[in-house]
This record gives structure tokens, sequence and C-alpha cells, in this order.
């Protein structure tokens, strides 16, 4: 009994260091800039405070500390998103966006407060009501005849808020939780829509767009599958809600989540592996580079001249 708790405590501890080794090298991909000879500090998970400043050398100092805002939505991915970055030293805040969903919003706010008051961080909360007159579900109602389901038209209202918010907060980068599972979904659902060029922009960092408008995203999970993250999360005790919006079940990636769930973990990294070696041949095509426009009714970086969120409120 003894040598099995042995084993289940090292198998612990060998698949948390296979997480955290895994979003250090993404990080180093991203090339995050990190701050120089800032003292040895405690940060959340780690045994001692010298580990950060030796995880700190691994990842591309610069001198500069950049502020990346991570966006928060109550669930385990951006929990642990934001868990890794603060155990690393990054400057991070947090933003959650409350779409008024009822109860549903209101257990996620607060799975988003403990973790932040858990960590020491500062949390941003853009209520939606109070900043557009209407909620996620009046949006809903009002499109209704537009037979869009729920989920696409809440992302691209997160999107909107997100860009927009982190450009006001003076962010540098905006961190989200987007793991191997998601990333693999996105690639199948643009192929199966006949967009396959729509995950070309994806990666652990934003491609292929540059605008001073445009904060750009990066992904410490991409290439983490979601059960590690699950794992992660409860064996570190992280804050988070379990279970997803009641409304997600309607829409399209809730079916392509379904079938990549059925996948081996090899065929799953396979699809993002080939997305890479296509981007890899084709990166250098014009048409391949994204050219920003801003929206006429509302301002903000649009591939048109309407973007989707102004676009949807007509």
């Amino acid at each position: 009994m003894e040598l099995e708790t042995q084993v289940r405590q090292k198998s612990k501890i060998l698949a948390n260091s296979s997480v955290e080794s895994q979003v250090k090298q993404t990080l180093k991909k991203i090339k995050l800039s990190t701050p120089k000879g800032v003292p040895p500090h405690f940060v959340p998970g780690t045994r001692t405070s010298n580990e950060v400043p030796s995880v700190r050398r691994d990842i591309n100092t610069k001198g500069k500390k950049e502020k990346i805002l991570v966006a928060l939505s109550g669930g385990k991915d951006s929990a642990v998103t934001a868990f890794l970055l603060k155990k690393f030293g990054y400057n991070i805040e947090g933003l959650y966006i409350d779409l008024g969903i009822s109860e549903y919003s209101k257990k996620c706010l607060g799975a988003v407060k403990k973790l932040c008051e858990e960590l020491g961080i500062k949390l941003h909360v853009y209520d939606m009501k109070k900043e557009q007159g209407k909620t996620m579900q009046d949006v809903w109602k009002k499109i209704k005849k537009k037979r869009l389901n729920n989920c696409a038209v809440c992302g691209v209202f997160k999107k909107w808020i997100l860009n927009k918010t982190a450009r006001k907060l003076k962010a540098d980068k905006i961190a989200t939780g987007h793991n191997l599972d998601d990333q693999a979904q996105t690639c199948l659902m643009n192929v199966l829509k006949g967009s396959p060029k729509m995950s070309f922009s994806s990666g652990p960092v934003t491609k292929n767009i540059s605008d001073k408008k445009f904060v750009p995203r990066i992904k410490p999970l991409f290439y983490v599958f979601e059960e590690d993250v699950k794992k992660y999360a409860i064996q570190k005790k992280i804050p988070f809600i379990e279970g997803k919006c009641k409304y997600s079940q309607e829409s399209y990636r809730g079916e392509v989540r379904d079938f990549v769930n059925t996948l081996s973990e090899k065929d799953k990294k396979n699809i993002l592996n080939n997305f890479e070696k296509i981007f890899v041949k084709d990166k250098k095509s014009e048409e391949n580079k994204i050219k920003i426009k801003y929206c006429k009714i509302c301002g903000e970086p649009s591939r048109k001249n309407v973007c989707k969120k102004c676009e949807l409120m007509k």
C-alpha cells in the first residue's frame, strides 16, 4: 500500500513537471520579456523562492517587464495560465468579462476573484450590462432571427471587448487559456467550414497581424493537452469552476469537440503539426498576410470595413 502511494505521488510530480516544462518551452517561443535583477520572492506553487530566478534565465530575458493581461473565465485553463505566468515571475493582471449570463456568470466571477486574491494580482471586471447597456442574453434575443448559435456570437463580443480593454489598460499582451485540444478543434472546424487559412494566424502567439490597435495574443497552454491542464489544476488546488456554460451545448464546436475527444494524443498533435507545416510553406504568400482595416462604426481593428460585432448588431 505504501509503495502504491509512493508511485502515485511520483506520477503527480512528473505530470506537474511535464505541464510546467511544456509551458516554459512555449514561452521561449513566444519570447516574452522578463525583468532583470529582480530579487527572489515567493510565488504560489513554488517550493523555494530560488526556483523563480532560474526560470527567468530560461526565458529570453530582455530587461523589460511586459504587462500581460490574462483573460480569465473562471475555468481551469485560464486559471492555470494565470497561475503559471505568476509562478514564472511575469507581470500579470486579470480581466473577467461579465456577460450577464444569469447565475453562471456570478459563479465564474466568484472563482476568478478567489484566484486573483490567492495569486495577489489585480483584477479588472468588464461589466457588459454597464458598458454596453445589454447583457449577452439580450444580444442573443436581438439577433435570434440571424440563426447564429450563441457561442459564435459570444466569441465575437469577447474578442472585441478583450482587445479594446487591453489597449485601454495599456497591456503589452493578452494571454488566453487555449490548450492543445482547443487548437485541434479550431483547425478542424476551419477545414470543415472550407476556410483552413483562418487557422494560419493561430499559434502560441498571434501570427501575421501587426497594428497599433491590435494587442498581440499569447497562448501559453498551446501545446498542453486539456486533460493534463485539468489534472494540474486539481493537484495544485487552483480555484476554478467545473463544467461549461449551458448554452455551449448548441455550438458547432461542441460537436467537433466530441469528435476530437475520440482521437489519440498523437492524432491531436498531428493536426497542429500539419497546420504548422502548411503555414511555414505558405507564410510568404501575400494572401496569408492579414490586412487590418478599422471598422467604420466602432473604429476597432477588423478584416472588413465593418467588424463582426457591429455587423451582428445592425
